[in-house]
C-alpha cells in the first residue's frame, strides 16, 4: 500500500481542560436523541411479525405466513406495502435532514433536537391509534422527520462539546443510545406479543413517545456549543461556555482556534456550493461513502427484520422475538467495547477488525442457511443448528457494533470544518437515510429472490468497504476538529487536493502532520 495511509496524530494540540461533569451530563442528554432512532429500528421488525397486526393491516401477508410451512420460506413476507410501512420513515428522514441543516446553523443544535423530538412524539401518537394503513404511514413519515432532525444535530453537538481526546467516547454515546433503543423495543415486542387480546402492537408503537419525550424535554435544558454560539455571533457567551465545559480558565488557545474557524465560516455564503470545492473532496467523499457502506454491511437486515428473519429461518413467533432480543443485547455490550477503545485504539483499527469479523460471519450464516433451505426455501432447522446460526449472527452484530455502527456516525461528524459542517452532516444523514430506505424497501424481495445468497451479497460489500477504509481513511483520533484539515493534507491520496493556502489558518504542534508508512 502507498505510504502515508496512516497519519501520526500524536503531536496534535492537547488543549488544557478535562472532562467535566457538566459536559458528561449534557452529552448523555443529547445522546438520548439516538433512542428515538433505535427504538424505531427495533420496533418495526417485531410489530411486522405479529399476527394481529398483519391480519388488520396486511391480510395478504398474514395469509402467506399461515401457508408458509408448505411454501417457500424465503418469500412469505415479500410484500411492497409492508416494506413501505418500514421504509417510509427513512425517506421522510432524508428530506427532513436538509431542512435540519438550516435550523441547526441558524437556531443552534439544541433546537434542532427539540424539533425532532416533538415531531417524533406526534408520529408515535398517530401510530399507536392507527385505524388504517394511511394513518400508519403518515405516522411513520412524522417519525422520519424527527429522526432526520435528531440524526443531523446530535452527532455534531457531541463532537463540538467533547474534549478532543475523548471525542470518540462521548460521540459513540449516540450509537450506544441507538442500541439501547433497539434492545428496549425488542423487549417490549416480546412482552406485547403475549397479550392475548391482540392489541400488543398498539402498545409497542405508542411507547415510541417515551424516548421522544426524553429528548424533547432534555433539549430544553441543553446549552449551546461554543462553536454554534460563535457561528451565530455571540462571542462572549461562547467564551463563557467554553470555560464552563472545559473546567478551566486557560481556554485562550482553543477559543482562538474555534474563533478562527468561525471567521473562516462567515466568509462562506453558500456552504452547499462550497462543499463541492476541490479542497473539501476528502470530506465530501467520506460523507457519501461511509453512510452508503454502513447500510450495505447488511446490519439493517438483521435489526429491522430480526424477528421476521428468524421466523423465516423456522423459529416460532416467541422464539424469533427472543432471538432478536439476544442480538439486541449483543449490540449494546459490543457498542460499549468501542466506547472504551475508540480513543485508544483509533478509528481505523476498529473499522478493519470489525469488517473482517463481519465478512466471516456473513459467509458462514449464508452457508448454514443454504445447507438447510437450499434454493427451494423448504426445510426445517433443528434446535442445535438454529443455535449455531444465532451465534454467528450475534458475532456479526458484535463486529458491526464496535466498528461500522458507532464509527459510521462518529467519523463524518468530526471531519468537517465549521464553514461546511451543517451541510456536510446533512449529506451524511441523507445518504444514510436514502440507503436505509432502499434496503428496507427491497430486503424482503431480495430475500425472496437471492435466498441465502443475500448474505454473500452483503459480505462482498463488506470486503469492498474494508479495502476502502484501509486505503483512504486516515486516523482521526485525538485531533481537534478545527485542525482536522492537516490530517487530510498529510494523507498520501487526499493531500493532492489541498494546497498550502487551505491550511493557512491552522497551526498544529510539530510532527502532527507526519505520515507513517502503511
Amino acid at each position: 500500500m502507498a505510504g502515508g495511509a496512516i497519519v501520526n496524530t500524536a503531536g496534535a494540540k492537547d488543549y488544557p481542560g478535562k472532562l467535566t461533569l457538566f459536559v458528561f451530563f449534557t452529552c448523555v442528554v443529547a445522546a438520548t436523541g439516538g433512542l428515538i432512532f433505535g427504538y424505531d429500528i427495533g420496533i418495526s421488525g417485531g410489530v411486522t411479525s405479529m399476527d394481529p397486526f398483519l391480519e388488520k393491516f396486511f391480510p395478504e401477508v398474514f395469509r402467506k405466513k399461515q401457508m408458509a410451512d408448505k411454501n417457500n420460506q424465503y418469500c412469505k413476507y415479500d410484500n411492497q406495502l409492508l416494506q413501505t410501512f418500514t421504509s417510509s420513515l427513512y425517506l421522510a428522514a432524508l428530506v427532513a435532514s436538509f431542512f435540519a441543516a438550516t435550523v441547526t446553523r441558524v437556531a443552534g443544535r439544541k433546537w434542532s433536537m427539540f424539533g425532532g423530538g416533538l415531531t417524533f412524539l406526534v408520529g408515535a401518537a398517530l401510530n399507536g391509534a392507527a385505524k388504517n394503513v394511511a394513518m400508519l404511514i403518515i405516522g411513520r413519515i412524522l417519525l422520519g422527520v424527527g429522526v432526520g432532525f435528531a440524526n443531523q444535530s446530535v452527532p455534531v453537538y457531541l463532537s463540538e462539546m467533547a474534549p478532543a481526546k475523548l471525542r470518540g467516547m462521548l460521540n459513540i454515546g449516540f450509537q450506544l443510545m441507538i442500541t439501547i433503543g433497539i434492545l428496549a423495543a425488542e423487549l417490549i415486542n416480546y412482552g406485547t406479543n403475549k397479550i392475548k387480546a391482540g392489541y400488543g402492537w398498539r402498545i409497542s408503537l405508542a411507547l415510541a413517545a417515551v424516548p421522544a419525550g426524553i429528548i424533547t424535554l432534555g433539549a430544553l435544558f441543553l446549552p449551546d456549543t461554543p462553536n454554534s454560539l460563535l457561528e451565530r455571533g455571540h462571542p462572549e457567551e461562547a467564551r463563557r461556555m467554553l470555560r464552563r465545559i472545559r473546567g478551566t480558565d486557560d481556554i485562550g488557545e482553543e477559543y482562538a482556534d474555534i474563533s478562527a474557524a468561525s471567521e473562516e465560516a462567515k466568509t462562506v455564503r453558500h456552504p452547499w456550493r462550497n462543499i463541492l470545492q476541490r479542497r473539501y473532496r476528502a470530506q465530501l467523499t467520506m460523507a457519501i461513502a461511509i453512510p452508503f457502506f454502513q447500510q450495505l454491511t447488511g446490519i439493517n437486515v438483521i435489526m429491522f427484520y430480526a424477528p421476521v428473519l428468524f421466523d423465516t429461518l423456522g423459529f416460532k413467533s416467541d422464539a424469533s422475538l427472543m432471538s432478536a432480543v439476544i442480538t439486541g443485547l449483543v449490540n449494546v455490550f459490543a457498542t460499549l467495547v468501542s466506547v472504551f477503545t475508540v480513543d485508544r485504539l483509533g478509528r481505523r483499527k476498529l473499522f478493519l477488525q470489525g469488517g473482517a469479523q463481519m465478512i466471516v460471519c456473513q459467509v458462514v450464516v449464508g452457508t448454514l442457511i443454504a445447507v438447510k433451505f437450499g434454493t427451494s426455501g423448504i426445510g426445517d432447522i433443528p434446535k442445535g443448528y438454529a443455535a449455531v446460526v444465532v451465534v454467528f449472527i450475534c458475532a456479526y452484530v458484535a463486529g458491526f457494533a464496535w466498528s461500522w455502527g458507532p464509527l459510521g456516525w462518529l467519523v463524518p461528524s468530526e471531519i468537517f470544518p465549521l464553514e461546511i459542517r451543517p451541510a456536510g452532516q446533512s449529506i451524511n444523514v441523507s445518504v444514510n437515510m436514502l440507503f436505509t430506505f432502499v434496503i428496507a424497501q427491497a430486503f424482503l424481495t431480495m430475500l425472496c429472490h437471492l435466498k441465502f445468497g443475500l448474505f454473500y451479497f452483503f459480505a462482498g460489500w463488506v470486503v469492498i468497504m474494508t479495502v476502502f477504509i484501509a486505503l483512504f481513511l486516515p486516523e482521526t483520533k485525538n485531533v481537534p476538529i478545527e485542525e482536522m484539515v492537516l490530517v487530510w493534507k498529510s494523507h498520501w491520496f487526499w493531500g493532492k487536493f489541498l494546497g498550502d493556502e487551505d491550511t493557512r489558518h491552522v497551526q498544529m504542534a510539530p510532527s502532527s502532520n507526519k505520515t507513517a508508512d502503511a
